[in-house]
């Protein structure tokens, strides 16, 4: 899994002149001409020769060369964009997939024993390092943030949070969780494995032992803004000594599966179940959740701060494809004798805790009637078709975004997608900036309604918006994008040193403000993918392209 790893090329920082360039560009269809101008100016000030731009980037350049850093930009941006993020998890973090139906598995102790058996398949070849690693372009990528997928966790503090890891040697258990009661379930007994069917029993005996009534649901803490779920926490570990082994046997566990008293049907109904559920029978902070219906439905909920969607995408596909494709031991089979019991966690909920878990539950409604959700499923046609038009289906869909906006607002604002630069060490993600002079002014022409343009005109409009989208994204893949060299720049200032004047520019702020944040990801198992806008007055557009047909789940607005 690991064998490329220190073979990977450092993520580089671009030029001051190349990243100055590449962000001017990317204000002017934002702005108006005197907006422009101001930022251009400030633009200019920062790179001039022996500014201050270029004394931050000598020093970010060596930060680049210290032997002792993997990659200049990982611990702050991990620190900035996730740990030190004091807003809940949920529904602004976490992010979710929902799974094709299994129609062979209706039953929700069979469909939660299938996925736990295919999850633990993997997670084998993640604990021996025998999982293959993964290629961009015939190019390995980074399989860094593999390690925070199983036995791990985010926990909550002041001022940063922070993520922990058990040995996996010793953790071998999974915890499940129903009517709000956790429950741990060993998935390895004497050395060996459960089988299907051990587990199969396992689930069946929670559903047993969690009864009709709901316990408090001491899970809806960890919905809460990190710093009140921080003091939580604290008042958690205060009230019993027992309640310091039930966090570390959730903590520690290798996933957790949710066991939902829910039975929902359309995809938004699937959509608003597993982004966020009622918030009460989950542990947001797990980076791996599955989640499966009294009707068999199921899906996954991922806690964003170390590992972003790919790994999990992989992780998701894995378990489905070998489900519906018998590519894992899914037979009936004999359960041993004398396999233990899952063991409830007790917490002791005192009245204090009681009142913060009531909190918690009113703060987590209030946050969610904000949002608004909604699925498209587009069965037109798919990538197969977009490729004979020689479109990059990506790009092509960037653009039809761009358009809808513009019809609505009359006007394009800042957008945001997601650019992979996992082909460099503890690579992540750069943003794609996505309005262009070019889209703009395919927008535009789309809009009109006097006719002036032709259709081949607009033809050309679009190729020309799409070429450059497809320059910029790939720039931003290869670690040349404008934001984090910026971030980087900025995060370099000594303490009292006075802010730059491109810092100050109220253009700088603006162009960041993500209006639609989007990203793609493809799979012929999902029916439905997501998560939260990043600005109140933004969509989060999350959207799938297959072969044969495009779906957009789920837009969320404030």
């Amino acid at each position: 899994m690991l064998r490329f790893q220190d073979s990977l090329p450092l993520l580089p920082v671009p030029t001051l002149e190349e990243t100055a360039a590449r962000y001017v560009k990317s204000l002017h269809p934002l702005l108006s001409p005197a907006e422009y101008a101001a930022s251009k100016k400030a633009v200019e000030e920062f790179v001039k020769p022996s500014g201050v731009g270029q004394k931050l980037q000598e020093k970010l350049i060596a930060r680049r060369e210290d032997p002792n850093i993997k990659n200049w930009l990982h611990k702050w941006w991990n620190d900035a964009a996730y740990l030190s993020y004091r807003d809940p998890v949920v529904p602004y973090v976490s992010y979710f997939y929902s799974h094709r139906d299994d129609r062979r598995r209706r039953n929700p102790v069979k469909r939660a024993a299938a996925i736990s058996t295919a999850v633990l398949e993997f997670k084998k070849m993640v604990d021996t390092g025998t999982l293959e690693p993964e290629y961009m372009k015939k190019l390995p990528i980074c399989m860094d943030s593999y390690q925070w997928m199983f036995n791990a966790c985010r926990v909550p503090a002041r001022p940063a949070d922070h993520p922990v890891k058990a040995d996996p040697a010793v953790a071998k258990h999974i915890i499940a969780v129903r009517k709000n009661k956790f429950f741990k379930i060993a998935h390895e007994v004497d050395g060996r494995q459960l089988s299907t069917s051990e587990l199969e029993a396992q689930f069946a005996r929670v559903y047993e032992l969690a009864a009709d009534q709901r316990a408090p649901a001491v899970g809806a803490l960890t919905s809460e803004n990190r710093d009140v779920w921080t003091d939580a926490r604290k008042m958690l570990l205060d009230a019993s000594p027992k309640n310091a082994a039930a966090l570390e046997a959730i903590e520690s566990a290798s996933f957790v599966v949710c066991l939902d008293d829910a039975a929902p049907v359309t995809l938004e109904e699937r959509a608003h179940q597993y982004w966020h559920g009622d918030g009460q029978n989950r542990w947001y902070d797990k980076p791996l959740q599955f989640v499966v219906n009294d009707n068999g439905t199921s899906g996954f909920l991922g806690e964003h701060s170390m590992m972003d969607g790919t790994p999990t995408h992989r992780l998701n596909d894995y378990v489905n494809d070998v489900i519906f494709n018998n590519k894992v031991d899914l037979a009936e089979s004999e359960v041993r004798s004398g396999l233990p019991d899952p063991v409830a966690i007790a917490f002791e909920v005192t009245p204090a805790v009681r009142a913060e878990i009531d909190r918690a539950i009113r703060d987590f409604d209030a946050v969610i009637a904000q949002h608004e959700l909604a699925v498209q499923a587009y069965q037109g046609y798919g990538k197969g078709l977009i490729k004979k038009f020689r479109c990059s289906p990506d790009a092509y869909v960037q653009m039809v975004i761009q358009l809808a906006y513009h019809k609505m607002y009359g006007k394009n604002r800042p957008t945001y997608e997601s650019a992979a630069t996992r082909r460099f060490q503890q690579g992540r993600t750069e943003t794609c900036r996505t309005v262009s002079d070019e889209s703009v002014a395919f927008c535009s022409a789309m809009a009109e309604s006097t006719g002036v343009t032709t259709d081949a005109e607009k033809v050309d409009l679009f190729r020309k918006a799409i070429a450059a989208h497809l320059e910029y994204i790939s720039a931003a893949s290869d670690g040349k994008g404008v934001d984090r060299h910026l971030f980087g720049l900025k995060r370099l200032l000594e303490p009292g040193q006075e802010l730059p004047a491109i810092y100050k520019d109220p253009a700088y702020a603006y162009s960041s403000s993500w209006y639609l944040s989007t990203s793609q990801l493809s799979s012929e198992y999902f029916n439905g993918y997501g998560w939260s806008q990043v600005i109140d007055a933004g969509f989060g557009i999350a959207y799938m392209i297959n072969e044969n047909r495009g779906v957009s789940p789920p837009p969320f607005s404030a």
